[in-house]
């Protein structure tokens, strides 16, 4: 039988009260926040941060959180007593977690047996424990970069009101996050090497204490500025409020605890970081002249954000800003952001709306009051702009006044609600609450925050690869199980999204991003290592695999783009083939100057690609690839089917794609009736490799260089 959370709450309130306990939590701190690295960093130097008994961050602030309800007490105590304390920490935060888990089990099992649908499981309460224990949204350094960003054009209310801009507070805690660095670097050489993921032999304290004066010696900012920004992150009062999982937990916005002897404590980058992002929001709510001043501008970071990372993979004149749909004179729709790419389009609405205490506490009521607030009203505004595009009705200008050209045929539109601050267990509040529609066209919508949209950016960083996932983690929504999206971006990276229609559930744990985590982290703080996670955009670089993929990205064509998507969505294997392929035909079609072709067939389940190699592009060209392709889509009764014509250097000619349902037609038998089976990918590499077994030529033949020229006038 699992004690109540409040039976644990009251024996971890004792246990942090008693005499030296802060130097325990430093020592947790050191253990499972601290990564140690030689060389390059590595994914392998963050494996300790993924392990079951770590403490997260919601449980190392909750543990400061019971620590600051009485006097600070630094009392030098012994080695066993550290460890005994934290021993016993561990412990009861590992009760805490099972009681929460108790209860959502014990809510969850009536229901069940009752055959309650799935969709009416999750209560306020039952959201508690995933909200809670959920994967960090940010990184520590999205939370430093984006800070200045988003609060640049406060910084007249910060200077005046707090004593500060932006950006000397960024300085302010850089410094501090850099000195903490120091510290457990020269330690970490003292003592010869550290052991990572285990307590140091002694007190870690000192790495986390700073003065005012060192600190503003490290920034180069004057003491009066440094003093101000300690002052607004630093605790005061008892945090009597703070009684359960849920409640305002006062440290999560002023991390900095005071030491009673002209110092403060900082356990760890994410909170100082975190703090400073979303702790102004707190501080210019309390002013009601400046409130809605505040709130717009945290609007407009969202929409500018968002704006300026999908620019970077689609480019400016793709990316269109504050989009207003008109029918007549009347504004029937708007559009944060609006991104066409070929016949596709990306509709962004753009919230900046907090989970509020209540629902942090399990409110039913509450959490579907702010998740309507933020979510479903984002994207129901999504769906009014894509129903209005689609009516073809309207006429759009951004917000330059200017004239937004819609293609004629809008194959997909995919509908992004992006948030600006952290968004706890956001999307599994999405698969409970969000109420919406999609069809073909109008796929279903892609929640986010900015975080991860920045992570989005920096790895798929062109037009085709974004989408291409896009598309398919929107496929998989339903049979993927994973703590937070990153998770399900880093497995797409490793091996590819693409699910098995056999496999009706996939449960992704964490540690899968240890790649994606060490990636960013080297191309975010300047780290050596490797920027690029190994996987699917470094398996196929230098191929005509690869070559062919950007080609379709540089001229989204309709008639290509899709082809672009299959080949995205293909296995390793079919990766290679594709390469192999087109270097056969190059060089098959080098050697006698004629066409040649290739049929790769049921890439997935309804899909082929007819290769074709000519040496010069034609229009009867371009018929005979068409005819080659109804004819094999015919035969395979596919539901549609790609062609692609590449020249002498592998470079795309033309493309066609047939995309329409099979019916039987009587001159398509005629045409097929003679039309052999396609030869398996084994037997068909084979020939190709046959016919390129270098053959004796005659002065006077065609050189097989593909110049034109006689052989004796060219390369004999």
């Amino acid at each position: 039988m699992h004690r109540s959370e409040a039976d644990v709450f009251n024996d971890l309130t004792d246990l942090t009260a008693k005499p030296g306990y802060a130097h325990a939590l430093a020592g947790i701190c050191y253990r499972d926040n601290l990564v140690c690295f030689q060389g390059e960093y590595k994914p392998s130097d963050i494996e300790h941060l993924f392990e079951r008994k770590r403490l997260n961050r919601n449980e190392i602030t909750t543990v400061l959180g019971l620590m600051s309800r009485q006097p600070l007490d630094l009392t030098e105590v012994d080695e066993a007593t550290l460890r005994g304390y934290v021993s016993r920490t561990d412990e009861l935060m590992s009760e805490l977690h099972e009681a929460m888990t108790g209860l959502m089990v014990g809510e969850l099992m009536p229901q069940a047996r009752q055959g309650m649908p799935m969709s009416d499981f999750w209560t306020g309460a039952m959201m508690r424990e995933p909200i809670f224990y959920g994967t960090e949204s940010a990184y520590s350094f999205q939370y430093r970069d984006f800070f200045a960003e988003k609060h640049a054009h406060d910084d007249d209310w910060l200077v005046q009101v707090m004593g500060f801009s932006s950006e000397q507070a960024l300085r302010v805690a850089r410094a501090m996050c850099s000195l903490m660095d120091t510290r457990a670097t020269n330690g970490a050489q003292i003592s010869g090497r550290a052991k990572v993921g285990e307590l140091p032999a002694a007190s870690a304290l000192a790495l986390y204490e700073f003065t005012a004066h060192e600190i503003a010696a490290r920034s180069s900012q004057e003491l009066p500025v440094v003093e101000a920004v300690f002052k607004a992150l630093t605790f005061s009062g008892d945090n009597g409020q703070f009684n359960g999982v849920g409640d305002f937990n006062q440290v999560a916005a002023t991390p900095l605890m005071p030491t009673g002897r002209d110092s403060v404590l900082l356990f760890s980058h994410y909170a100082i970081y975190e703090a400073l992002y979303e702790s102004p929001f707190f501080w210019m709510h309390q002013d009601k002249a400046y409130r809605q001043r505040a709130s717009d501008n945290r609007g407009a970071f969202t929409e500018q954000f968002s704006r300026r990372r999908l620019t970077a993979v689609f480019g400016k004149a793709n990316v269109h800003t504050n989009v207003k749909l008109y029918e007549g004179k009347r504004i029937v729709a708007e559009a944060d952001v609006l991104v066409i790419f070929g016949d596709r389009l990306i509709i962004v609405q753009a919230k900046a709306k907090k989970l509020t205490l209540a629902a942090r506490k399990g409110s039913d009521g509450q959490i579907k009051a702010d998740f309507a607030a933020a979510i479903q009203k984002a994207y129901d505004q999504g769906s009014d702009c894509a129903t209005a595009i689609l009516s073809g009705k309207c006429r759009l200008e951004n917000d330059r006044g200017q004239s937004v050209v819609i293609p004629e045929t809008v194959k997909e539109i995919y509908p992004f609600c992006v948030v600006s601050d952290h968004y706890p267990a956001l999307a599994f509040q999405v698969s409970q609450y969000l109420k919406y529609s999609a069809d073909e066209t109008v796929r279903p919508p892609f929640v986010m925050d900015v975080f991860l949209l920045d992570v989005l950016a920096e790895m798929l960083d062109t037009p085709l690869r974004f989408l291409s996932y896009v598309r398919m983690r929107l496929e998989s929504a339903q049979k993927l199980m994973m703590g937070h999206e990153l998770t399900a971006l880093a497995y797409h990276l490793r091996c590819n999204l693409f699910l098995d229609e056999q496999y009706n559930i996939v449960m992704l744990e964490d540690s899968i991003a240890a790649d994606l985590d060490t990636a960013m982290t080297v191309r975010r703080e300047g780290l050596p290592g490797e920027r690029v996670p190994p996987g699917i955009l470094t398996k196929m670089k230098g191929t005509y695999y690869e070559r062919l993929i950007e080609q379709i990205e540089r001229r989204p064509d309709p008639a290509i783009l899709e082809l672009g998507f299959t080949l995205l969505s293909m296995s390793g294997e079919s990766c290679n083939t594709v390469h192999r392929a087109i270097d056969g035909l190059t060089k098959m079609g080098k050697m006698d100057g004629k066409r040649h072709d290739f049929v790769l067939g049921m890439t997935k389940p309804g899909t082929g690609i007819c290769f074709h190699f000519n040496p010069m592009p034609s229009d009867a060209a371009v018929g005979a690839l068409e005819l080659h392709c109804a004819k094999r889509k015919y035969a395979q009764r596919t539901a549609n089917w790609f062609g692609v014509s590449v020249g002498l250097q592998g470079e795309i000619q033309f493309g066609i794609t047939l995309d329409f349902p099979w019916e039987q037609s009587r001159e398509m038998d005629d045409l097929t009736k003679e039309m052999r089976q396609p030869s398996s990918l084994g037997s068909a590499m084979k020939m190709v490799e046959r016919a390129l077994v270098p053959k004796r030529h005659g002065r006077n033949d065609q050189c097989p260089c593909g110049s034109g020229s006689k052989y004796k006038r060219c390369c004999l």
